[in-house]
């Protein structure tokens, strides 16, 4: 693509591959402007399985858009594959190496237990075991798993994390032999051998399926003449390159929602608050708060493991689900949808397609109950009464919406069943909206007081937004919006999203030195995976309690960055920034800014127990340069320095604002507005700890530059 002065437009793809279709978009890289999309069938049972279809995305993406394979600057795609493989059991035979001998043997001998975990029904974990008493003989105990049927190696040695050489033997002897492998340490730094050895076995598992697949897509799209970096999307919403997907799939399971909670991040700016993925049968609930997803490690095969993912609650809500009528009332809505029964939308029908329409029970399955309903026409023809049908007779779907139907064959939907409860089709819309916004209300406040979101905003992704978003918005009284583009949400973040790496390390009594070697490791990672060196920002989390030192590291493949200046309305970000902090206008001040930021603070009531307000509290919120709110902070101390002297204000200020009790004494939450970056330290308790870590964020910026200090007291 080709901008008027005939200089080459950095494209940034995105493709997302689903059970059905495979969608694919194209992005400005510079404006991040959406220039097209485009859905293909996804190809399954194609010889290439899914990277046909991704191929086949990408060819009809750039003969649509006018892309050339030069102007691809980046190109991520999101897959179920490796979710699918774990649900359905389709895993290959993995051979455990257990390395020692004594105490060590007998704890990595227990792990043929392994074999009795149940992935599906019917479908166990397929494991073999080998020992391994000495090195020496590691090439001798790989030929016997293979002997026994193994297709991939794991190589396990209890304390592995503190000195993995055994396991590097074991690994390199089951590669010299032609076989894929993987080692525990490679997975994870933490303690934990059940848990750390459970998370390489299944990383294993999925191993040879989704080396095969990564090989054929970058075999496919390298053909096509791009030779832009290839990224696969996380379970933790990031993304990763090939060579690393192809070291540790596991990482790209339970990315499903993952992708659109990056469209949120990125596309939408969301820094706190909820994001409601909804299709057609269910809705994902996922956190983002102070401009961060919220991570934890994953439940697979009914037992935790290591593997870093999001916190996303799943609620069988969507836009395609079917209502529940008692003859008197509407009793539930879902969890069985449209699609399920096999059924088109009634909202979608042409007008005259409904006329004289009745309302029929029915059993999307055998085994259903019949207090489903539908409509029947007179030629016999049924149609499936859903929550989209309600929520556009009601009038809350918006205009430019995917689920936006003809206002008239809306109502006419929701005519029969307004018949049969006596009441109009407005009243009978609202009845059905109410009801399926309970459970997805019921998680949203839980989530909000479980993370303490402040005054959060919901954004709705998905074909079927719409259908959820708006009403619960509406009766919760939270802002909301439509994400932009919410149909392809997933693709979009896909394209969006930024190179991610996360460090976890158990380090008793961590030193400053230890801290910052743990961050310095994966900064370097997603450096090593393409990203910019002047846009990573890495947060780093001490837990003092588990000895766990664990930073999570982000960046751009490129630096990207764009000059708004000229478009951003400065009463746009003020009326927003007071509506975030529940103030009129003039309550607002601007107190800070840098190159890149500006802060602004206003004191506001919150309300409590039993109605009652609170004192007032200084909000403090960090927008950027295009006007989005970036931060979130309440009761915070904001000050100015240059960054020569702020390691030592913030000395200061960190000895003013540490708190001391019975469990010891807690530095403040910091954070640095340093260069193009919100460096949050506010993983870190210790002090001393603190400082160094920024030191390590300003020791890059010219001692001139100015740099904002944020600090909140801890609750």
């Amino acid at each position: 693509m080709r901008s008027e002065s005939s200089q080459p437009t950095p494209v940034r793809v995105g493709i997302d591959v689903g059970g059905t279709f495979t969608d694919a978009v194209a992005v400005d890289a510079r404006t991040f402007e959406l220039l097209g999309q485009v859905k293909v069938p996804t190809s399954h049972d194609h010889e290439d399985g899914v990277a046909h279809g991704i191929l086949e995305a990408l060819e009809k993406l750039r003969a649509d858009v006018g892309i050339g394979a030069e102007d691809v600057s980046f190109l991520a795609h999101g897959t179920t594959q490796a979710t699918n493989a774990l649900l359905e059991g389709d895993v290959a035979t993995v051979g455990i190496a257990g390395v020692g001998t004594g105490f060590d043997a007998f704890a990595t001998r227990r792990l043929g237990a392994f074999a009795k975990t149940e992935l599906a029904p019917g479908r166990k974990l397929p494991v073999r075991f080998a020992p391994v008493r000495d090195l020496s003989d590691a090439g001798a105990a790989v030929e016997d798993l293979v002997r026994q049927g193994a297709e991939v190696v794991v190589a396990v040695e209890p304390f592995s994390v503190d000195d993995p050489e055994g396991e590097r033997t074991v690994a390199a002897a089951a590669r010299d032999r032609g076989l894929l492998a993987t080692a525990t340490h490679e997975i994870t730094g933490l303690y934990g051998l059940t848990k750390r050895a459970r998370t390489a076995v299944l990383n294993a598992g999925i191993m040879p399926r989704m080396v095969s697949t990564a090989d054929l897509v970058e075999a496919s799209v390298r053909r096509a003449g791009v030779t832009a970096p290839l990224m696969v999307v996380r379970g933790d919403g990031g993304v990763m390159s090939l060579p690393e997907m192809r070291r540790r799939p596991l990482l790209t399971a339970l990315s499903g929602p993952a992708a659109g909670v990056a469209g949120a991040l990125m596309g939408e700016k969301l820094s706190e608050g909820l994001f409601l993925e909804t299709g057609g049968t269910s809705t994902d609930i996922s956190v983002v708060r102070r401009g961060r997803v919220l991570v934890r490690h994953a439940h697979l095969g009914g037992h935790e493991t290591y593997l870093p993912a999001l916190d996303v609650r799943t609620i069988g809500i969507g836009g395609g689900s079917l209502i529940r009528f008692s003859g008197r009332a509407v009793t539930d809505v879902g969890p069985r949808s449209a699609h399920i029964a096999g059924l088109p939308y009634a909202c979608f029908a042409p007008a005259s397609a409904l006329a004289g329409a009745k309302l029929v029970a029915v059993s999307p399955r055998p085994d259903d109950p019949n207090d489903y309903v539908a409509l029947e026409v007179a030629d016999g023809k049924r149609y499936a009464l859903t929550l989209t049908c309600a929520a556009n007779a009601l009038g809350v779907v918006p205009a430019d919406s995917y689920a936006r139907s003809e206002a008239e064959s809306a109502h006419l939907a929701m005519a029969p069943l307004a018949a049969a409860l006596g009441i109009s089709a407005e009243e009978a819309a609202r009845a059905v909206l109410r009801q399926a916004v309970k459970p997805v209300r019921a998680v949203v406040d839980e989530l909000i007081r479980e993370y303490r979101l402040d005054r959060p905003t919901l954004v709705g992704g998905g074909g079927g937004a719409a259908a959820v978003t708006p009403f619960l918005g509406e009766d919760s009284g939270h802002e909301w919006r439509i994400a932009a583009h919410a149909e392809v949400i997933s693709p979009l973040g896909a394209a969006l999203a930024l190179v991610r790496e996360s460090v976890e390390r158990i380090v008793p009594s961590p030193s400053n030195a230890d801290i910052l070697a743990v961050r310095t490791e994966a900064e370097a990672a997603v450096v090593a995976q393409g990203a910019d060196p002047a846009g990573v920002e890495v947060d780093v989390t001490v837990d003092p309690q588990r000895n766990l030192v664990r930073a999570v590291a982000t960046g751009a493949t490129e630096l990207r960055t764009k000059d708004r200046a000229s478009t951003v309305d400065e009463e746009t970000v003020g009326a927003a920034v007071a509506r975030s902090i529940g103030v009129g206008r003039d309550g607002l001040r601007h107190v800070a800014a840098t190159a890149h930021h500006r802060v602004f603070a206003a004191s506001a009531r919150r309300q409590g127990l039993f109605g009652r307000f609170t004192k007032p509290v200084r909000h403090v919120r960090v927008v950027d340069g295009e006007g989005v709110i970036r931060l979130h902070g309440a009761g915070a101390v904001v000050e100015t320095s240059d960054a020569g002297a702020a390691q030592g204000r913030l000395a200061t200020l960190a000895d003013q604002h540490t708190r001391y009790g019975d469990g010891g004494s807690r530095a403040p939450a910091v954070w640095l507005l340093v260069g193009p970056k919100i460096a949050d330290l506010s993983g870190v308790l210790d002090r001393d700890q603190l400082l160094a870590l920024a030191g390590a964020e300003l020791k890059t910026r010219a001692s001139d530059e100015p740099v904002v200090m944020i600090i909140q007291d801890r609750r």
